[in-house]
């Protein structure tokens, strides 16, 4: 009995230790259940909406570019893309097969966008295929279940609506390279693309646009339900051209494949109305992705596509620096506008002789018969009279030999020599043989086709300071707001005028070079002065007998062709400068392009409105002026 009665106390006590564990147990476990369903629950909330919630970054639509009259040169359009995300797809390699059997990927896509799993977080989407079209995307659509991971992008490409004829103006865009990636998130969307070249590398920032998001619910294997919500970015900034479109188009098609470029601008304002580089290229193949026999072809052609010759080509300018050569004479008192210069078609210096283009030369000629004939004998000797020095002062003066900060990448400086500059360069004194080179526009001295309008502008409104525009409005403020005149480059008007005749009687005058291509509408006449540039040495022989023509010629051995112009006469309006490259004379090639064009520009004028005047005093810059003795 006592036994009994111990055995039942000791089951006792095990049974209230055993419900107590019990007790304490189901206690914790609900402690624990109110802790997180209760003062954990928004926290837990928030990481269940999170599983179940996609925060995704969308791309803000890229601003436009348009015209002087808001035309539209690059826009956006829809672009389905077919994207990948890593952490999504489980093994990539397999996904990235399947996927290959609907649309087509070759070897180079597949190493990029293994390269590209390997670079970025695992949950950024990679660009698989661009530009899908609507066969490709259903595809793709119906097969999601066996692709996991993969998905449709709907976004916007970069339209560049008039292709090859505006190229080198815009510029292109082009998908993110690896040192380009940065801070911005927006880099490493897929299919972002940013500015390469042109004005979408200048203005790219303001291009761009800031992003916005999208938020998405997705169920547990990671695919879109619903969307929630959507805040949609802030669209780039629109950016305005002083292109006249119309004008740009024009010059485009009278160039074709020609390997050439023009440039035309105001000449009281300096807007650059047409920038044509011939031949072109399409820049919406940069935004596609060029494949390696379209870049061949590009990098390969001896016309140089991809290089905007109107800023970045350097040609020596031949007989259109010679309005520079008589302004520094004139200045410097070493010739007079009557003084005459007997040709004979050749001059010598010591040893050596020196040639005018016409073989039996142009007689005794003044200032400006000499400009209307293109006599090189007087020049030679203007040139020696007034001295490099002050003949590459005047250049500069007119806008050669210094970069004019037109804002385009590449844009070249040109070159007005000095005896300092070859002393510093070469180490070699300066000779008088290489003055009277200079006299005619070869030798050393070097000048871009936008320098040359420029200085075509500066003779043509009367002296003034005007520097090349390109963006209407870049500081955000009315430029006719401000009235301030330009600063005048320091020529006396009566020697300007000089020039002028000159170049009037280049193409109106009876002896005048260009007279085949003068403008007959009356009230539209041009003024101008043709330029034929050799690229190699003529032989005593060949110049003796005249057996080889230049049309004979390898086409790399032909003269360059160059006219400068302006137009009306009457009350110039328009300046151009034309390079043919290896396109013969500068009266046969470049003259009556530049009479096409100019004649056009007239035309459009008068159907076109009228742009606002600019700010004089904006467009003005600080400009020194060198007018040192040479004593050469």
């Amino acid at each position: 009995m006592h036994r009994d009665s111990e055995r039942h106390k000791l089951f006792s006590r095990r049974a209230a230790m055993l419900a107590g564990g019990k007790a304490l147990l189901l206690s914790t476990l609900v402690g624990r259940m109110y802790y997180l369903q209760v003062v954990e629950s928004s926290r837990y909330k928030t990481l269940a909406d999170e599983n179940r919630i996609n925060l995704r970054l969308l791309a803000p639509p890229r601003g436009r570019i348009v015209d002087r009259f808001g035309r539209a040169m690059a826009d956006n359009q829809q672009n389905y893309r077919a994207v990948v995300i890593p952490e999504q797809a489980g093994d990539l390699s397999i996904t990235l097969d399947l996927l290959s059997k609907i649309i087509p990927m070759g070897d180079k896509d597949w190493r990029r966008i293994l390269r590209e799993a390997k670079r970025k977080r695992a949950f950024v989407p990679i660009t698989v295929r661009e530009n899908l079209s609507w066969g490709d995307v259903a595809r793709i659509e119906v097969n999601t279940p066996d692709l996991p991971g993969v998905l449709i992008d709907v976004g916007q490409s970069r339209n560049y609506i008039y292709g090859e004829e505006v190229a080198h103006v815009m510029g292109y865009v082009a998908a993110v390279s690896e040192k380009e990636i940065s801070d911005d998130p927006l880099l490493e969307l897929p299919g972002f693309r940013i500015g390469k070249a042109g004005i979408e590398k200048v203005y790219d920032m303001q291009l761009r646009g800031t992003g916005g998001s999208s938020q998405v619910e997705v169920n547990a294997l990671g695919r879109v339900i619903r969307e929630l919500a959507r805040q949609e970015g802030q669209p780039g900034n629109e950016v305005r051209l002083t292109i006249n479109l119309d004008l740009q188009r024009f010059v485009s098609k009278l160039l074709g494949k020609e390997s050439a470029s023009v440039v035309v601008v105001d000449v009281h304002s300096g807007d650059v109305l047409a920038m044509v580089s011939s031949p072109s290229f399409d820049p919406n193949m940069f935004n596609k992705g060029l494949d390696q026999a379209q870049w061949d072809a590009l990098i390969h052609n001896k016309k140089s596509p991809l290089t905007n010759k109107a800023i970045s080509g350097q040609y020596s300018p031949g007989s259109t620096f010679k309005m520079a050569v008589a302004l520094a004479a004139l200045e410097k008192g070493s010739i007079t506008p009557e003084t005459k210069i007997h040709c004979s078609g050749s001059t010598k210096l010591g040893n050596a002789e020196f040639h005018c283009w016409k073989r039996g030369g142009h007689g005794s000629v003044n200032m400006e018969e000499a400009i209307e004939q293109s006599c090189d004998v007087y020049f030679y000797e203007t040139a020696r009279r007034a001295g490099i020095d002050r003949i590459s002062a005047m250049g500069e003066r007119l806008g050669m030999g210094k970069s004019l900060d037109l804002g385009l990448p590449g844009e070249k400086h040109g070159l007005m020599p000095t005896r300092k500059w070859k002393m510093g360069e070469l180490n070699e004194p300066w000779q008088m043989g290489e003055t009277m080179i200079a006299g005619i526009g070869q030798g050393y001295v070097l000048t871009t086709p936008l320098q040359l309008a420029i200085m075509t502008a500066r003779i043509a409104n009367g002296g003034f300071q005007v520097f090349p525009r390109l963006v209407v409005n870049e500081d955000g403020e009315d430029a006719s707001d401000n009235e301030t005149e330009l600063k005048s480059i320091g020529v006396a008007p009566e020697y300007l005028q000089i020039v002028k005749n000159g170049m009037n009687n280049v193409v109106n005058g009876k002896k005048g070079t260009a007279r085949k291509a003068r403008i007959s509408e009356v009230g539209m006449e041009m003024a101008g002065k043709t330029g034929t540039v050799q690229v190699r040495r003529i032989s005593k022989l060949e110049r003796e007998t005249g057996v080889l023509k230049n049309d004979e010629l390898p086409w790399k051995e032909r003269d360059h062709a160059l006219f400068v112009g302006y137009g009306p006469v009457e009350n110039p309006r328009f300046a151009v400068s034309v390079v043919v490259e290896h396109g013969g004379s500068g009266s046969g090639a470049a003259a009556p392009l530049a009479r096409d064009i100019l004649l056009e520009a007239q035309k459009l004028a008068l159907s076109t409105p009228a742009p606002a005047p600019v700010s004089r005093e904006a467009n003005s810059k600080v400009m020194d002026k060198d007018g040192g003795e040479d004593v050469t």
